[in-house]
């Protein structure tokens, strides 16, 4: 976002937070006390309000609509078999030269043409960079 300077730079301060334009500017400490004041706070974190029992029934943090709640957790058997394998390690690019390009299952055969590609491509663009 651009901003386009008319006349002078202005500032607008809005409940303990200052909101500048063209300027980076830091709102003032609030809670923090002077040293030697009696009842100071701790920055020690604050325990959660949330019971353990919303914890674990519900995806905390996971909703991304203004009126909308956070998604319960479903069981396992509610969600699609390809999620289950979202995090198995896949074969690296020596790997699969190493086996035979014949037996490769179509997934991997994808794999090794995609990584033989991208590995030429940058050792190609090496070569030039020295020329």
């Amino acid at each position: 976002m651009a901003l386009t300077r008319s006349g002078s730079w202005r500032s607008v301060i809005v409940a303990k937070e200052a909101i500048a334009f063209g300027q980076r500017t830091f709102a003032a400490a609030a809670g923090k006390s002077k040293k030697g004041s009696k009842g100071a706070t701790s920055d020690a974190p604050k325990a959660s309000v949330l019971s353990k029992e919303v914890k674990s029934t519900t995806v905390v943090g996971a909703n991304i609509l203004k009126d909308g709640t956070d998604p319960k957790i479903m069981p396992d058997s509610e969600y699609p078999d390809w999620l289950w394998h979202l995090l198995d390690k896949r074969p690296a690019l020596s790997e699969l030269r190493r086996k035979n390009i014949e037996t490769l299952p179509y997934e991997d055969l994808k794999r090794f043409v995609k990584l033989d590609n991208r590995a030429r491509i940058k050792e190609n663009n090496s070569i030039k960079a020295k020329n």
